[in-house]
């Protein structure tokens, strides 16, 4: 037996897990992403303040020299802390990618797990829709790369909900999942893509020879990462419908790498959620 939410992975799901990875690696640094490792460990003061509601999730223990520690809950955070620690990487910009372990306290449920592994590229230093496109762009190639052709990007702007409160945005992103005030629904039907989004798509479709409605979507519905993200959000569907459960999101995080630094330093970023996406592949 294991813990619950943990699990042996297979011989055919590993091979198929590291078979995408190596995939997912290859066409990352096509678009010019480096590998990077940080540890499983982190000081449990780097992770907590940064995850708002969820940081009842993180695994917290203390060590026998008394030093309070925790499982990393993600690989964004842990990359802030390296940033930081490392500022003379920025030349003016650093993109990386890396695969690893995250762990979270939560019920465990069809595809989701308290041992994850996650595959994020970030870039950090560029406050440009220039570089979410990019990030967009490597998404989508990576995902035809491992052979997903039906999958498309659903994208946002936070800068849609900026008028509504927290609990009217929570009702909005479970729009597919339950019935909602007939104002939200209305508030929905009315809401455009914004001059930033304009913008991204534009470079998509130019730049990268990516299409609206094939390759990627305006989901005016799509709010993820309320306490995280700050501009630019998206969310990967396999099948290209919003209603579908995701299988990698990510967006514009501008502020949290400012908090372990004395100045602001903007980075938009993506996580492949490899078991999810192994799990469709096989």
């Amino acid at each position: 037996m294991t813990p619950k939410g943990f699990r042996d992975i297979m011989p055919e799901m590993a091979a198929k897990r590291r078979e995408t990875i190596n995939i997912i690696a290859d066409a990352l640094e096509s678009f010019g992403f480096v590998p990077l490792e940080t540890p499983i460990i982190e000081f449990a003061e780097t992770l907590t303040g940064k995850y708002g509601e969820e940081e009842k999730l993180i695994y917290k223990f203390t060590d026998r020299g008394g030093r309070k520690l925790a499982l990393r809950y993600d690989l964004t955070v842990p990359l802030a802390r390296f940033v930081v620690n490392n500022l003379g990487l920025l030349s003016p910009t650093f993109s990386r990618y890396q695969i690893g372990q995250a762990f979270r306290g939560e019920n465990p449920q069809a595809g989701r797990y308290r041992e994850l592994t996650q595959f994020d590229f970030d870039t950090v230093g560029v406050k440009s829709p220039e570089e979410d496109a990019k990030v967009i762009a490597a998404a989508i190639s990576s995902t035809r790369e491992v052979g997903l052709e039906r999958a498309k990007m659903a994208i946002n702007d936070r800068e849609n909900f900026k008028d509504l409160s927290i609990e009217d945005i929570r009702e909005i992103d479970k729009m597919y999942k339950q019935t909602i005030k007939p104002e939200l629904v209305e508030f929905v039907k009315k809401t455009k893509p914004t001059e930033n989004l304009k913008k991204i798509f534009s470079i998509l479709e130019s730049k990268y020879s990516l299409a609206e409605g094939k390759d990627f979507f305006f989901d005016p519905t799509l709010a993820r990462g309320l306490d995280y993200y700050t501009s630019t959000i998206f969310e990967l569907k396999p099948n290209g419908k919003p209603e579908e459960q995701s299988i990698g999101g990510g967006g514009r995080y501008d502020n949290l790498i400012g908090m372990f630094a004395d100045r602001p330093i903007p980075a938009v970023g993506f996580s492949f959620g490899i078991d999810r996406l192994t799990e469709i592949l096989l």
